[in-house]
């Protein structure tokens, strides 16, 4: 497969990888380094744990390509991808779930009187693992009385308008179905001004709207194993969100609106597609844990040791941040001292796998 387009001053090339030939186009004058940035976003692999073959050669960071003599053809090169190095892993496909849940889908949830009065009066409706495609006309009749709605894997592909009739709800729980954008009202569900918890994780949602905004009662937001690229602004002003899931989606970056997120205990970013991050993220004093694990970063915002003053867990495997660039960070010591209260505490309380002798949450020694 070529590229098209090319002319004197640029090359074509034809990267091989896990059985697919993935074209591009760069200046004769681009080092190796630079073909595997380009790579990054690609194939999800980190450019330290990719090795590029060519011609039998493995080929060197600082090689230009105009010095390989090529003038004419595809360059073909090999990539080989080290265990471990991936910079985000694609959404959870939805096969398996699907699978499952062929034979249930034809198969109707009836619901007997007994378990709409016993809904109403507890306020707790679980439908987790039924089957089921369409949510019962039940849940949406017991309206104000639910606090707690759960349809956990099941084989969902929408959430209808009527669940902000819904008004008194507090959790939801949508995770591992098959929602997509155009398939949720956000309208609905910016109705519910009681909800603390919305869980949409394992889905097929690629964006989401401004309505996020109209949340402000919400206090975790688990949107995780989607399709997301981005958050929007507005997340922002979500100012009581104390938990923050969004790890395993195609995040490119992060809007500098989350530093007004100063409720924030807990961030989970890590397998995006993330080369920065927002110096307000600086801003989250109440931040206890960030996981950035398998992310492309190559820096972390100067002040986060020191403003974040609660940070204990900081989980930066499989990213290109050392520990030398850590210790010099103002308000290392300070983490470090935390870090270690943590780990002792886990230990005294017998956690397993718990250790305090040393940092060892991912950024490489040297």
């Amino acid at each position: 497969m070529e590229t098209t387009g090319a002319s004197e001053n640029t090359i074509k090339i034809s990267v091989k990888f896990n059985g697919h030939s993935i074209p591009l186009s760069l200046p004769v004058e681009s080092t190796v380094k630079d073909l595997k940035s380009l790579l990054q976003p690609l194939t999800d692999v980190l450019p330290r744990g990719q090795k590029l073959i060519a011609k039998g050669k493995v080929l060197d960071n600082e090689m230009k390509f105009s010095s390989l003599g090529i003038s004419n053809g595809v360059y073909k090169i090999q990539l080989i991808a080290s265990q471990g190095l991936h910079q985000g892993s694609r959404p959870i496909k939805k096969e398996s779930i699907t699978k499952t849940n062929t034979i249930t889908r034809e198969k109707q949830i009836t619901v007997v009187k007994s378990q709409f009065q016993r809904w109403k009066l507890t306020g707790v409706i679980s439908l987790s693992n039924t089957g089921i495609k369409d949510i019962p006309q039940e849940v949406w009749d017991c309206g104000s009385s639910v606090r707690f709605l759960d349809l956990n894997s099941n084989s969902i592909e929408g959430i209808p308008e009527a669940i902000g009739g819904l008004t008194s709800l507090q959790k939801l729980v949508l995770n591992a179905n098959l929602i997509k954008d155009e398939s949720l009202s956000w309208k609905g569900l910016s109705s519910l001004k009681s909800l603390s918890s919305l869980s949409l994780s394992q889905n097929l949602l690629t964006t989401l709207p401004s309505d996020l905004a109209a949340l402000t009662t919400l206090k975790e937001l688990h949107i995780a194993h989607n399709k997301l690229t981005c958050l929007p602004d507005e997340i922002g002003l979500l100012v009581h969100l104390e938990v923050l899931e969004a790890n395993d989606n195609r995040l490119t970056t992060i809007c500098s609106c989350i530093g007004s997120c100063s409720a924030l205990v807990e961030v989970d970013l890590s397998q995006n597609l993330l080369t920065e991050l927002p110096e307000t993220i600086s801003n989250l004093r109440n931040l206890k844990a960030l996981h950035l694990h398998n992310n492309g970063l190559k820096s972390l915002p100067s002040t986060l040791l020191k403003n974040c003053c609660q940070l204990s867990t900081l989980d930066l495997h499989g990213t290109e941040i050392t520990m030398d660039m850590l210790r010099a960070f103002e308000g290392w010591e300070s983490f470090e001292e935390r870090r270690v209260l943590k780990h002792s505490k886990q230990l005294a309380f017998g956690v397993r796998g718990a250790s305090y002798a040393y940092f060892d949450e991912g950024a490489d020694k040297s």
